[in-house]
């Protein structure tokens, strides 16, 4: 897929760049697999921001992804290449040989026509499915479960893929796409390839408009706010912020302040971080 650029009819659009959806081959989501998305606005369960910067955007319907693809040895063939607006990636409608169709997410390279499969024993091709312990060491792979059963959880970002490593014992050697090297269970599934869409990150948004369609309202910098609001705001003219470390509008540090919960980490099948430990 390419990236393709529009005429300068205004500044914004000189910069902008979009994704050409020239081999998307339908355009109407299947209304099988549709389900509705309500919009929240960054908000919990009491009506309280919890994530801000959220809100408005174009209405989206979700499409329902298979990700645990527990259909095993029953061949399906891609009958479509969609758009989805919930994820960067491109999805594709499977139809099996029984007639059940589904959508699946799209690895790299695939074409309208190709049969995939879900099973132990199958062909090491892009968008089949299978555990860990049947995959060659060094295959690049995606949609990877953490836990067998419970569908693929890590690598589902456009243009991404993680590496199998090496396998011992229990557990599968992976180096994920941040560079974090990990253990993760052999009978956990994974899908051979690299995710669609490569080229996302290297498209230009071009306009402020443009994230508002997204659903991202403007982010105010804290140092141009009253202290009322922020602890870096205040002063006169642009003052630096003045205080040990950046805060957070709470007054929590922002840099380098760990909130992870230990109590249901996976900390211990981390081989090696993404980044050093400060």
């Amino acid at each position: 897929m390419a990236i393709k650029g529009y005429r300068p009819t205004s500044p914004a659009r000189r910069q902008m760049t979009g994704t050409d959806f020239s081999e998307l081959t339908k355009k109407a989501p299947e209304k099988s697999l549709l389900s509705t998305k309500k919009k929240h606005s960054g908000r919990n369960h009491y009506g309280r921001i919890t994530v801000r910067h959220r809100g408005g955007g174009n209405r989206q319907k979700y499409r329902v992804i298979d990700w645990k693809r527990n259909k095993t040895d029953i061949p399906a063939k891609v009958a479509a290449l969609e758009y989805d607006p919930n994820r960067t990636a491109f999805i594709a409608l499977i139809v099996y040989a029984d007639g059940e169709k589904s959508y699946i997410l799209a690895p790299h390279n695939l074409k309208v026509g190709d049969t995939v499969i879900s099973g132990k024993d199958v062909d090491i091709v892009a968008g089949n499915c299978l555990p860990l312990s049947s995959i060659p060491v060094g295959t690049q792979i995606h949609n990877i479960e953490m836990n067998p059963g419970h569908g693929g959880q890590l690598v589902r970002s456009a243009g991404t893929s993680a590496q199998l490593l090496a396998k011992e014992g229990r557990y599968a050697t992976i180096r994920m796409p941040s560079g974090e090297v990990r253990l993760v269970l052999q009978n956990c599934r994974a899908v051979i390839g690299v995710v669609s869409n490569p080229e996302n990150e290297i498209k230009k948004i071009g306009k402020a408009g443009r994230k508002r369609h997204l659903g991202r309202r403007p982010h105010v910098r804290g140092s141009a706010m009253n202290p009322v609001d922020h602890p870096h705001g205040g002063g006169e003219g642009k003052a630096p912020i003045g205080l040990p470390s950046p805060m957070t509008p709470w007054g929590k540090p922002n840099h380098g302040y760990r909130t992870r919960k230990r109590n249901k980490s996976t900390d211990r099948l981390i081989i090696r971080r993404r980044r050093k430990k400060r």
